[in-house]
């Protein structure tokens, strides 16, 4: 969409769903994109920036949504292309490997990740302990911390600007950027949405998670267990020669520090899921124990993952532009993504972009229509007044 003047965007969020989703717009064409944020890639880690701790690999949780399989679908596609070996545009941020999906809780994922390459069933003789069934394929493990900054100097790059702000309100961007008259308002906050002013999403809640990072190159391949009783492992392999190992996930829980008890159960399960954890000479004598992969710790922490009940937000609200100006403007929502963030940040940034272009061409009066237009499914259309947007997908 280009015109002669450029449309002022401001993006509010910083991580990956909110860089992701500026540069969908920017690179679209016809917008001058401002990110306003509290927090950037480059900063400290702290726990008000939760793309710093995500794992990631792209193993689709779908289950029967098939708006959230069309995102990570389309995710899948374009992190693909650029994580090709020598050619992809962010080959340095990811590592290509065989993963096992192994379940034990009767779970069979095939209608959501059949778009995997080399997607097979495992033979039962080739299942772990607590699985009763296994499906591999090929997929990426992305180097989270890397990848962010990445898409925030491609973005930059792209001749975008950042604006650092401490928000209580969305409107306070309107007078606080460098973009006096902005078409629209994006926002990305993350779990932040639950307390922001203007949102304030009670729908929102934060899901804990804890990961453990350990020095084991000759781990070349990704495991994930999903266990009758609800337990979750997983172990993700870095293009760094690292591997993250994880699986804990308790909703509600807004503890911002390791918890020695969880480091010990992620030790355990994660060991019981592949011993070849373990240095090879160790393996080589005895069977390892966790004390033996303890020396292997690089890193470790926890972030707050961005649940939300009805899943991801996307859909448009016209808000007024101050207490005393009442000009409206449409404000798109992009959060929610629970554990899903980086698995199906372009296909959420894409429909993101859809519903921006539809407010822009439309005057806001009693009634809005939005489009969602979804791959492989019918299109559907949605009428709201203009002032009242439910919290649901």
């Amino acid at each position: 969409m280009y015109t002669d003047q450029l449309k002022d965007i401001i993006v509010i969020g910083a991580g990956v769903v909110g860089l992701t989703t500026a540069v969908k717009i920017q690179e679209k064409g016809g917008y001058r994109v401002t990110v306003v944020a509290e927090t950037f890639p480059t900063d400290p880690r702290t726990i008000r920036y939760t793309s710093h701790w995500a794992g990631a690999h792209h193993v689709s949780q779908a289950f029967g949504d098939e708006r959230q399989k069309a995102m990570d679908k389309e995710t899948f596609e374009v992190m693909w292309r650029d994580s090709a070996p020598e050619f992809g545009a962010a080959a340095g941020c990811f590592r290509r490997h065989n993963h096992t999906e192994f379940r034990g809780d009767g779970v069979d994922p095939s209608p959501w990740l059949d778009y995997m390459p080399d997607y097979q069933k495992v033979p039962e003789d080739n299942l772990v302990p607590g699985s009763t069934a296994g499906y591999t394929f090929t997929t990426f493990t992305l180097n989270t911390p890397v990848y962010i900054n990445w898409l925030l100097a491609r973005f930059l790059a792209g001749g975008g600007t950042t604006k650092r702000m401490s928000l209580q309100h969305i409107t306070q961007v309107l007078e606080g950027v460098d973009a006096p008259n902005p078409a629209a308002i994006v926002a990305c906050p993350g779990v932040g949405a639950r307390f922001l002013g203007g949102i304030e999403d009670k729908n929102v809640y934060p899901i804990r998670g804890q990961t453990i990072l350990l020095r084991a190159p000759w781990v070349k391949y990704g495991r994930t267990l999903s266990g009758a009783d609800g337990s979750y492992v997983y172990l993700m392999p870095r293009c760094t020669g690292d591997v993250l190992i994880g699986g804990i996930k308790v909703a509600n829980d807004w503890f911002p520090a390791v918890r020695a008890k969880d480091r010990e159960e992620i030790l355990t399960r994660a060991l019981a899921l592949s011993a070849d954890l373990a240095p090879p000479h160790i393996r080589e004598a005895r069977e390892p124990t966790i004390d033996d992969l303890r020396p292997l710790i690089v890193d470790e922490g926890c972030g707050l993952r961005p649940g939300r009940k009805g899943g991801i937000r996307l859909e448009v609200e016209w808000i007024d532009q101050g207490v005393q100006d009442k000009t409206r403007i449409p404000v798109v929502y992009n959060y929610g993504h629970s554990g899903m963030g980086f698995q199906s940040s372009w296909g959420s940034a894409s429909i993101a972009l859809g519903l921006l272009e539809s407010a822009l061409e439309k005057v806001p009066n009693q009634y809005l229509f939005i489009t969602y237009p979804f791959p492989s499914s019918p299109v559907v259309k949605s009428a709201r007044p203009a002032n009242f947007w439910p919290l649901t997908r």
